[in-house]
């Protein structure tokens, strides 16, 4: 289950990703966002999972031209 806090900063690495990526599109990166915490979705361990969701995302974002 995903509380507050992790919704939070899921919230600030779409913010800093639209910031380092101005020219993709704000609802792609919000999309690739989600579709990579989905993979988190199952892990009790909830930590990490934000920092993991930014490099995962960046990846994505980059190999799309970003």
């Amino acid at each position: 289950m995903v509380d507050s806090s992790e919704w939070t900063a899921i919230g600030q690495v779409v913010d800093r990703l639209k910031e380092s990526y101005p020219a993709v599109p704000p609802d792609t990166i919000t999309t690739v966002v989600h579709r990579n915490h989905a993979r988190f979705d199952d892990r009790p361990v909830r930590d990490f999972v934000p920092l993991f969701l930014e490099r995962c995302a960046r990846r994505e974002i980059q190999s799309l031209g970003g």
